[in-house]
């Protein structure tokens, strides 16, 4: 019983990358597959555009840079316009006026309940006074 020799495993080839997606989920409309993203890095320009909603954005690359590497800095920009958007509508603003109900709010229904158990003199309970063996 012992191993077997090394001499006797085939050599395996290198192991294969995947090649990184090119074609993305769209931010505005949905669609999957509808974002496509081209490269020239001798230009050293990103861009991507949708098929579907049309919609548009180049950035800058570098000699690293991927197809994901555009496709994040698009999702990054989308959002920095969006919370800018948001700062700038300012807080969410109710149109209707708030009106009171006729009902008590929730504390003073809590002291209500307690000011009940207080009274409560044990009617109807029973002690038990046998011994269990």
């Amino acid at each position: 019983m012992g191993k077997r020799k090394k001499s006797s495993r085939k050599p395996q080839g290198p192991k294969r990358n995947e090649p990184l997606p090119t074609r993305f989920t769209c931010l505005f409309c949905n669609h999957e597959n509808s974002v496509e993203v081209k490269m020239e890095k001798k230009a050293g320009v990103g861009s991507l555009e949708c098929k579907i909603c049309g919609q548009r954005f180049q950035c800058g690359v570098n000699y690293l840079s991927a197809a994901v590497d555009v496709y994040s800095e698009w999702v990054d920009a989308a959002d920095a316009v969006a919370a800018e958007n948001r700062e700038r509508e300012g807080p969410p603003r109710s149109s209707a006026p708030k009106l009171s109900s006729g009902r008590a709010s929730a504390p003073s229904r809590r002291i209500e309940e307690e000011e009940e158990e207080a009274d409560y003199g044990g009617e109807g309970v029973v002690a038990d006074d046998e011994d269990y063996d």
